[in-house]
């Protein structure tokens, strides 16, 4: 994960809205696309923040009016994001750090190349580790037990 680079993860399709598109547009489009977060570009293909689903339920406990509001007004600007070049290791210790579950992937000219997260990290991990790895389905038949397991 030190030497693999963010690159090798599977990056996800981020949700983009414009910065005058409504709380409301947002959401629908990450229910569309089933996904807990929004991200704000300028012409460039720079983001400009993003809109998490815990802002929308932190909002919506002071005013349900606010769905109605530009998303630009709520944004989190300072939201972290790791290079495509960068370690994987990165995104663990944003994560980490950071306590978020999505993380902003952009090329080497700032652009956004996609979108990343526990998601993509335990993905990965899966995949490249899978003896140390226990999974199980829900409503399935546990693994043997003599089988590593996280």
């Amino acid at each position: 994960m030190r030497t693999e680079t963010v690159g090798r993860l599977a990056l996800r399709d981020p949700v983009v809205v414009q910065e005058n598109a409504t709380i409301r547009d947002a959401v629908t489009a990450m229910r569309k696309n089933k996904l807990g977060c929004a991200i704000v570009l300028d012409r460039n293909r720079v983001p400009q923040g993003l809109f998490p689903e815990s802002e929308l339920t932190q909002l919506l406990s002071k005013n349900s009016a606010v769905v109605n509001e530009p998303i630009s007004k709520h944004l989190k600007k300072d939201w972290p994001t790791v290079k495509i070049t960068d370690p994987i290791a990165r995104v663990l210790d944003a994560l980490e750090s950071r306590n978020v579950r999505f993380l902003i992937v952009v090329n080497e000219d700032g652009q956004l190349a996609g979108l990343t997260g526990q998601k993509g990290l335990m993905e990965y991990v899966a995949e490249h580790f899978p003896g140390q790895v226990n999974v199980q389905r829900i409503g399935g038949n546990p693994y043997p037990v003599d089988r590593e397991g996280a």
